[in-house]
C-alpha cells in the first residue's frame, strides 16, 4: 500500500497541544443529560441519496421527527433546489411545524443565496438560518481562492446581509447559526477569530444565542483530537454564554460515534447528524446510535425510539436505503444470538431478571437490566426478543431460515422471520417435538401461502395496466364474505394501484416492505413474494407462489389481509 502518499493527523492540524497552557479536562468528565439532537437527514442527509426523497417522503420523514420529540429540525437547502424550495414553503403554508419546534434552513455566504433562503421562510416562526463556509487551509487554496483575510471578508459581508435581512422580517426574531466546514482541519486561531467576528457582528445574547457548529466535515484523525479542538474553543470563545456549541461529524474513519460523544464531553451542547448514519461517504453520525448509546447509561436521550422497528421502515422507505441487519439498535439481527453458549447465557439472564422483577415488585419492564449480551432490553425498542431466538432454537444451528432455504428455496425476510417463529414456536411447544424442515414447510404453507387464496377477501379475476407516466391501474372483482363486486383503484405500482381497489372494497392495505424471488434457476421457475402490510392497523406479513412475478405479488397482500382477518 503506498502509505506515503499521506500524511498523518499531527502535520496536517494544528492542535490544541501545540498551544502553551492547554490541559484537557475532557477525559474525566460524564455525560449526564442529553445534548440537543438535529437531524439533518432532509438536507444532509438527502443531498447523499442517489435518489432524493419526493415530497412525500420529505413530508414522512419530517413526521417521524415530530413524533420522536425531536425540537429543532434541519428541513433543506431552500437556495439550492427547487424542490427543497417547494417543501419549506409547504411547511409554512400547510402548518405543519408545531409551535415549540424550529426549523433549520441553510444556505451558502452569498447573497443572492441569502435572498432565496429568507423567500422560503416567510410565514414560519421558529427559524434558524444556518450560514457556512469552508475555511480550511485546502479549501481556502484550491475551491474558494481566499486567503484568510479575504475569506473572513466575505463570511462578515454574508453575515451581515443575513442580519439585515432579518431585522426586516416581521415576526418572532431569526436566529442565527454558522458554520466554519471543515473546522477540524482549520487553525484555531481563525477558527475563533471568523467566530468571535460573528457574534459580535449578530450581537449574540444569552437571550438570543448564536449556533456555532463546529463539523468534522471529513475524518481525518482519532476522536480525541476533535474533542481537543472542541474543548479549545469551548474555553476561548467570546461571548460564550451567548453561543450553544454544536458539533456535526462525519464517519470517514469509522468513528463518528466517539467523535459525537467525546466532543460532548468537551462542551459541545448540540450534535447534528441522520437517523442510522445516511450522509456522504460513508455518512454522518448515528442519532439513534448516539440517543440508545445514553440510555443504556441510564441517561434519558429525550427522544422517543420505542418503536424502533416503525423507525427504521420510515427511513429505509424515505432513504430507499436498507439499514444493515447488524447496525446497533435497529438491525434485524442485533438483538439475536446464533451461538448455543450465547442462547444459553441470555436464557439464564432473562429468568434472573424475571426473578430480580418479582423480589423487587416492580415489572420486569422497570427492574433494573443485567442480561449478558444484552446492553438494554430489547423490549425498551419494541423488540420481542424470545421469537427471535427461538427460530434458532428450535431447528438447530442452521435455523429455521436455513432449513427453508436449502430445502425449499425461500429466502424468507428477516422481520418475516421473526413473525414465523411465533408459530414455529406454539407449534412445538404443543409437541414437545423438533419440526423437520417437511413439517416446517408445511407449517409455512399453512401460515402464508394457503391464505393467498383461503380467507374472507379473495380475487375472482382481475387485471392491471399501465394509463400513463408511472401510473397503474387495477381493476378486479374481489369478494369480501361472500359478497362479489367489482372494484378499481389507481398507483405509482401495481401493489399500490391494488391497495386502492381494496381500500374501495373496504379492507384498509398499506404495503410496507416488498420482496421477491425465484425458487430455482431457469426462465420457468415459480416466483415467491413477500409482503409486509398493515391491514385494518394490524402488521403482518403474507406470501404467495405464482408462476408469474406480479401474480405472486397481488397473491401475497391477499394473504397478508386474509391472515388479518382470519
Amino acid at each position: 500500500m503506498p502509505s506515503h502518499r499521506y500524511r498523518p493527523a499531527h502535520q496536517r492540524v494544528t492542535t490544541p497541544d501545540t498551544i502553551p497552557g492547554f490541559e484537557r479536562a475532557w477525559p474525566s468528565r460524564r455525560i449526564e443529560r442529553a445534548p440537543l439532537w438535529v437531524p439533518v437527514d432532509l438536507r444532509d442527509g438527502n443531498q447523499a441519496l442517489a435518489e432524493p426523497m419526493d415530497p412525500a417522503r420529505k413530508r414522512r420523514m419530517f413526521d417521524l421527527f415530530l413524533a420522536m420529540g425531536f425540537k429543532e429540525i434541519e428541513v433543506g437547502y431552500p437556495s439550492a433546489s427547487q424542490a427543497d424550495f417547494d417543501f419549506v414553503r409547504h411547511l409554512a403554508d400547510s402548518g405543519a411545524v408545531p409551535d415549540d419546534v424550529t426549523v433549520v434552513v441553510f444556505t451558502a455566504a452569498r447573497r443572492d443565496l441569502i435572498d432565496r433562503t429568507f423567500a422560503s421562510i416567510e410565514g414560519l416562526a421558529n427559524v434558524v438560518v444556518h450560514l457556512y463556509t469552508a475555511t480550511a487551509p485546502t479549501w481556502r487554496d484550491t475551491v474558494l481562492g481566499h486567503d484568510r483575510p479575504a475569506l473572513r471578508a466575505l463570511i462578515e459581508d454574508a453575515a451581515a446581509h443575513l442580519a439585515r435581512l432579518a431585522d426586516a422580517r416581521p415576526g418572532p426574531p431569526v436566529r442565527f447559526q454558522f458554520s466554519p466546514e471543515v473546522f477540524n482541519l482549520t487553525e484555531p486561531d481563525y477558527v475563533l477569530e471568523v467566530c468571535d467576528g460573528l457574534t459580535t457582528l449578530w450581537d449574540a445574547s444569552p437571550d438570543r444565542p448564536v449556533i456555532l457548529n463546529l463539523p468534522a466535515t471529513v475524518e481525518i484523525a482519532t476522536p480525541n483530537l476533535y474533542a481537543d479542538q472542541i474543548e479549545y474553543m469551548d474555553r476561548h470563545l467570546a461571548r460564550r454564554d451567548a453561543v450553544i456549541l454544536s458539533v456535526h461529524p462525519h464517519n470517514d474513519r469509522g468513528t463518528g460515534v466517539a467523535c459525537a460523544e467525546l466532543a460532548v464531553l468537551a462542551g459541545a451542547q448540540r450534535v447534528e447528524g441522520c437517523l442510522f448514519g445516511n450522509g456522504e461517504r460513508t455518512g454522518n453520525v448515528d442519532l439513534v446510535t448516539l440517543a440508545l448509546n445514553l440510555h443504556a447509561q441510564g441517561v434519558d436521550p429525550m427522544l422517543d425510539l420505542s418503536d424502533i422497528d416503525e423507525i427504521r421502515r420510515t427511513v429505509e422507505h424515505c432513504n430507499r436505503l436498507p439499514v444493515h441487519e447488524r447496525h446497533p439498535y435497529g438491525g434485524d439481527l442485533v438483538y439475536t444470538a446464533f451461538s448455543g453458549t450465547h442462547q444459553d447465557a441470555i436464557g439464564k439472564g432473562m429468568a434472573a431478571h424475571a426473578a430480580r422483577a418479582e423480589a423487587l415488585g416492580v415489572p420486569a419492564a422497570q427492574a433494573p437490566w443485567e442480561v449478558p449480551y444484552l446492553p438494554i432490553d430489547p423490549a425498551d425498542v419494541g423488540r420481542d426478543y424470545t421469537a427471535v431466538i427461538r427460530v434458532n432454537s428450535q431447528s438447530g444451528k442452521g435455523g429455521v431460515a436455513y432449513l427453508l432455504r436449502t430445502g425449499y428455496g425461500l429466502e424468507v425476510p428477516r422481520r418475516m422471520q421473526i413473525e414465523f417463529a411465533r408459530a414455529v414456536q406454539r407449534a412445538t411447544d404443543a409437541s414437545g417435538e423438533e419440526m423437520t424442515g417437511a413439517q416446517l414447510w408445511e407449517l409455512f404453507r399453512a401460515e402464508y401461502l394457503d391464505r393467498a387464496d383461503d380467507g374472507p377477501v379473495t380475487l375472482v379475476e382481475w387485471r392491471t395496466g399501465h394509463s400513463g407516466p408511472a401510473r397503474h391501474d387495477f381493476t378486479g372483482v374481489i369478494r369480501v364474505n361472500g359478497v362479489e363486486g367489482e372494484h378499481t383503484g389507481t398507483g405509482n405500482g401495481p401493489l399500490e394501484a391494488l391497495t386502492a381497489a381494496l381500500a374501495s372494497a373496504g379492507a384498509k392495505v398499506d404495503v410496507l416492505h416488498y420482496a421477491e424471488h425465484a425458487t430455482e434457476p431457469g426462465q420457468d421457475a415459480r416466483a415467491v413474494a413477500y409482503a409486509e402490510c398493515r391491514v385494518d392497523g394490524i402488521t403482518l406479513w403474507g406470501a404467495a407462489q405464482d408462476t408469474s412475478v406480479l401474480g405472486a405479488s397481488i397473491r401475497a397482500v391477499l394473504s397478508a389481509v386474509n391472515r388479518a382477518r382470519a
